[in-house]
């Protein structure tokens, strides 16, 4: 199309003042998914990190030794830090306090020049001015000078001017604030992230104390960690038999970057390794992580080849071997990170690479070196994976030719749905063949396939990949979902994405529940994290009243609600469902299948640190914290068959 094409008046009008400037935090209200990636919980809870990121900042600085969170109960949050606090006098530029230049201007604060922070986790952030700007009001104190200052904002913008509210002796910031629900999907905050991200900065900045506090329920939490990472290792591999007993822990400075690192192994197979860059979990890995996987990979086949357990005919052994039971945090340090990856979470700095890469091999030699029983029992740990390794090849491609997409190659046990739309699609995983069969016939075809299992599968926290690829339920298994598995794993070859979990609501039906969801979260990772996973709760009651009226129960409390209310008169009668099997197919259709009225929960991963040890401790080797565990979280037990 010419120019001449266009509506001539139009076209030369189109001029300068068309042109939209946003004043202050305009922008930021306009466009929130620009500044924190979205309105969603991980963006409102990505408010509430920032303002503790400037709290961390200044404990990496060495001016500040705790922080206090708390949630208030009318959905606001409060930081308090004994930091320096926020300058409070005119900025030398902008002739208005410092501390009103950072709340409402865009990358303004002490970070850039150089000079205020070593380090500073914030520098990947959108600083407390985004969160002033999404914030239905945000109000500030300072503890500075001897002095309290004051100052409250709304919508981003100045309410008050900045004021002295009395004398202190302490020093420190006070931020609290509440966002703005006319932009965020839901404004109440979830304690476990919260509690989560608490405890792992507790970790990563050894002494420091923060304390968590919920006004609405009143649950408080405090984490302070002498130890640091060591204690970080030690707590990811509490139920577990280590390799040695404690956390090899590696520190040095170099050239203005700070290296930290503690390791262990452990005697199970799942590798674990967390890698931070200036307190920011990059769970892309990245330049750090590269680093310490080539020193370790390297100087473990050294060793092999020293102790003369590897000769010299023999390949080196792989990484996967050498960090197979392997639990790692990496963390470092540095003035100015360069992120990268999908989720700007891979850090980029090349030169890190080398650095870690020295820093790691110079320090696990020294402690090898010194520790020849250690050295010994890793070198024989990684050639035993080695073996088992080559052992899951074979099974994997066994398990992949049986993998193929075509209707021919699938299990003979799943009733297959006929869409082929993996968005529409949906599997049961039903335990036993009778619950099968009822569900089978109660399903709809069109979009609902059924896989019986006969049995527990194979517990994957104690067994190697060989083995467990060896067993005909997880084959089965691994054959109708069509992801293939663990370095063959492919979620875009997914035929459903919705793997709903049917199991009786007994204990057995737990046992086999915890099984699938530890095979999943340890091969399967992906289905998780991408909502594909879900639970099915079938009913525990039908409830007869009269001739006609029939009602399902699905908690012991519902049961207590109708019995207290009852008329003894009337007539009752109560059936209790042990197991699946004892529904005919419509009832099976009814409480469980049926879109429109059964109950699914999708299984999400609030706390990775949490799941690891809970796996660990319910599936692994060790039976004290299993049953320490089972104490201390009795009286949390529902529906237990007794």
């Amino acid at each position: 199309m010419s120019n001449k094409d266009y509506n001539q008046e139009q076209f030369y009008d189109y001029n300068a003042e068309h042109i939209q400037v946003l004043e202050g935090l305009e922008a930021v209200r306009k466009r929130p998914s620009m500044y924190i990636g979205s309105t969603s919980s991980r963006g409102l809870h990505h408010l509430l990190f920032e303002v503790v990121d400037n709290s961390i900042d200044e404990i990496s600085a060495g001016y500040c030794k705790e922080i206090n969170v708390s949630v208030n109960t009318d959905q606001s949050v409060t930081v308090v830090d004994d930091g320096r606090g926020i300058p409070v006098e005119n900025h030398p530029h902008e002739n208005r306090p410092a501390v009103e230049v950072v709340l409402t201007t865009l990358h303004a604060g002490g970070k850039f020049g150089g000079d205020s922070y070593k380090v500073a986790g914030g520098l990947h952030g959108v600083g407390l001015s985004v969160v002033n700007g999404l914030s239905e009001w945000l109000e500030v104190e300072v503890f500075r000078n001897g002095q309290i200052h004051t100052q409250r904002y709304e919508k981003g913008k100045k309410a008050t001017m900045l004021k002295a509210a009395g004398k202190t002796s302490k020093t420190g910031t006070k931020i609290t604030f509440r966002p703005d629900n006319s932009i965020f999907d839901d404004i109440e905050f979830e304690n476990e992230t919260i509690i989560h991200r608490l405890r792992e900065l507790a970790f990563l900045n050894k002494g420091t104390k923060i304390n968590f506090k919920d006004s609405r329920s009143g649950r408080e939490e405090n984490f302070k960690y002498d130890g640091g990472i060591i204690q970080y290792v030690s707590f990811l591999n509490q139920g577990k038999e280590t390799i040695p007993n404690n956390p090899v822990y590696i520190q040095k400075a170099v050239n203005g970057f700070e290296v930290e690192i503690a390791m262990q192994y452990h005697a199970g197979y799942a590798e674990l390794i967390y890698s931070y860059a200036n307190n920011i979990h990059t769970h892309e890995g990245g330049t750090h992580e590269h680093g310490f996987k080539l020193s370790l990979t390297r100087l473990v086949n050294d060793f092999a080849r020293k102790l003369g357990l590897l000769k010299d005919g023999n390949n080196n052994l792989s990484g996967e071997d050498i960090r197979e039971g392997l639990t790692a945090v990496i963390s470092v340090k540095l003035m100015d990170p360069q992120f990268e990856g999908q989720t700007k979470t891979k850090l980029g700095n090349s030169e890190v690479r080398s650095i870690v890469d020295s820093i790691c091999y110079e320090g696990i030699e020294a402690y090898l070196e010194q520790n020849p029983v250690v050295a010994r029992r890793v070198v024989e740990k990684s050639i035993r994976a080695s073996r088992a390794r080559e052992a899951a090849r074979k099974a994997r491609e066994l398990t992949r030719r049986k993998n193929a997409l075509e209707i021919s190659n699938l299990p003979g046990k799943l009733a297959d749905c006929t869409s082929k739309d993996p968005a529409e699609s949906e599997i049961f995983l039903v335990e036993g063949d009778s619950a099968g069969g009822s569900a089978k016939q109660g399903r709809d075809r069109q979009f609902q396939a059924i896989l019986p299992l006969r049995g527990k599968i194979i517990n994957v926290e104690k067994a190697r990949l060989d083995k467990i690829l060896a067993n005909d339920e997880i084959r089965t298994l691994i054959t109708a979902l069509g992801t293939g598995v663990e370095s063959d794993f492919d979620i875009k070859k997914a035929r459903y994405q919705k793997i709903i979990v049917m199991t009786d609501a007994d204990v057995d039906g737990s046992h086999i529940r915890v099984l699938l969801l530890t095979f999943f979260y340890r091969f399967m990772y992906e289905l998780i994290e991408s909502g594909f996973v879900y639970i099915a709760q079938p009913p525990l009651y039908k409830v007869k009243r009269g001739k006609n009226k029939e009602e399902y129960l699905y908690r012991e409390e519902e049961l207590q609600k109708l019995l207290a209310g009852w008329d003894r008169e009337g007539g009752l009668q109560l059936q209790r469902y042990k197991g699946l099997g004892e529904m005919n197919p419509e009832q099976l259709w009814e409480t469980t299948m049926n879109p429109e009225t059964r109950i699914i929960k999708r299984v999400e991963l609030v706390d990775a640190i949490q799941a690891n040890n809970l796996f660990g401790i319910l599936m692994g080797d060790k039976v004290e914290p299993r049953r320490n565990f089972i104490e201390e979280n009795a009286r949390e037990a529902q529906n237990l068959d007794i």
